[in-house]
């Protein structure tokens, strides 16, 4: 997993109350079972026609908004079913962190297993952040994580928290695998005792 530090990117805000993971990563595409190609999955349903045509009228098909990396949504994002497949479509298709004033717990666990940032901000706040995604091509906003700081186009900041052994996992570029990897010293040490103390298995 890439190291996470500080992000600058476009926002773009799909802001309604508990998208769930059917609209992030519909279950037609559940099927797919490597984590590459699934940006096509990414709000599907919303995003195109069913012949495949995209909808002029969704955000994410709208030329200010090409290139988000920040994605500004509302309440309880990412609820329903659990299914990993909706961090890996929001990551494929290139968004680094999502911001909101509230997300679905197993969601929420599964953005940081998949380098993604998310972030719990206060709807007065998420109202500041969504003045500034409105301006497109714009609306650059910049989240330095280890200062936890959210800096608008205009110089304002907005604090966030979050948890410090998420965040060094982050910094550190830490996934599960990471983490055990962290400690192969002490399980190969373990795996050559274990051998020799158990040398008839």
């Amino acid at each position: 997993m890439k190291k996470f530090t500080s992000h600058s990117g476009k926002a773009v805000a799909i802001y309604q109350p508990n998208i769930d993971t059917d609209q992030i990563a519909p279950k037609k595409f559940l099927l797919w079972i490597q984590r590459a190609g699934f940006a096509e999955a990414l709000f599907a349903e919303r995003r195109f026609e069913p012949d495949g045509t995209p909808k002029s009228d969704f955000i994410l098909n709208q030329p200010r908004y090409e290139g988000s990396s920040i994605l500004l949504t509302g309440k309880n994002f990412g609820c329903g079913s659990s299914r990993e497949h909706a961090p890996w479509a929001l990551e494929d298709f290139g968004f680094k962190v999502i911001i909101a004033s509230s997300f679905a717990d197993i969601f929420y666990n599964n953005c940081f297993k998949n380098g993604i940032l998310p972030i719990v901000v206060s709807p007065e706040n998420l109202k500041k952040l969504l003045d500034d995604a409105e301006r497109g091509a714009n609306a650059t906003l910049t989240i330095d994580l280890p200062s936890q700081e959210i800096r608008g186009p205009d110089g304002g900041t907005v604090k966030f928290e979050i948890d410090a052994f998420r965040k060094h996992c982050l910094l550190n570029g830490l996934d599960d695998i990471g983490l055990t990897m962290e400690k192969e010293a002490s399980i190969t040490a373990f795996e050559k005792n274990n051998a020799e103390s158990h040398s008839w298995l």
